[in-house]
């Protein structure tokens, strides 16, 4: 057993500091096969849209998540979750000014070489 007494603060991409907290990823566990992270964006935040080699999977806890794919667009509450598969281009923001609090799963962990975000 491994206990985790506290996340790894990691930078986050986007147009307004976003805080991340990971717990268990390749940062603060070593760890590749899986992360699991605590997210507190601020309303208005966005990031480049990205095609990750991983699934990810989203609960949003507070506020609202706006998740885009080519196909789609939608605004997931408090509550709900979305699942992103690995190969689809998605992008993430919180465009309301409340924000959204959320924890992020990754298969495998989120790595900034499998993430493949666009270009600026």
């Amino acid at each position: 057993m491994q206990h985790i007494k506290e996340p790894t603060i990691v930078k986050a991409c986007g147009n307004k500091e976003k805080i991340i907290k990971e717990y268990i990823g390749r940062v603060n566990t070593n760890m590749d096969n899986i992360s699991i992270a605590f997210m507190d964006s601020p309303g208005g935040w966005e990031e480049p849209g990205q095609t990750p080699k991983f699934d990810e999977y989203t609960l949003v806890l507070e506020g609202s998540l706006r998740v885009t794919t080519k196909n789609q667009e939608i605004d997931v509450g408090a509550g709900e979750a979305v699942i992103a598969e690995a190969g689809e281009w998605v992008k993430y923001s919180t465009p309301n000014t409340s924000g959204a609090q959320y924890v992020a799963v990754c298969l495998p962990a989120f790595g900034p070489d499998i993430v493949h975000r666009d270009e600026s």
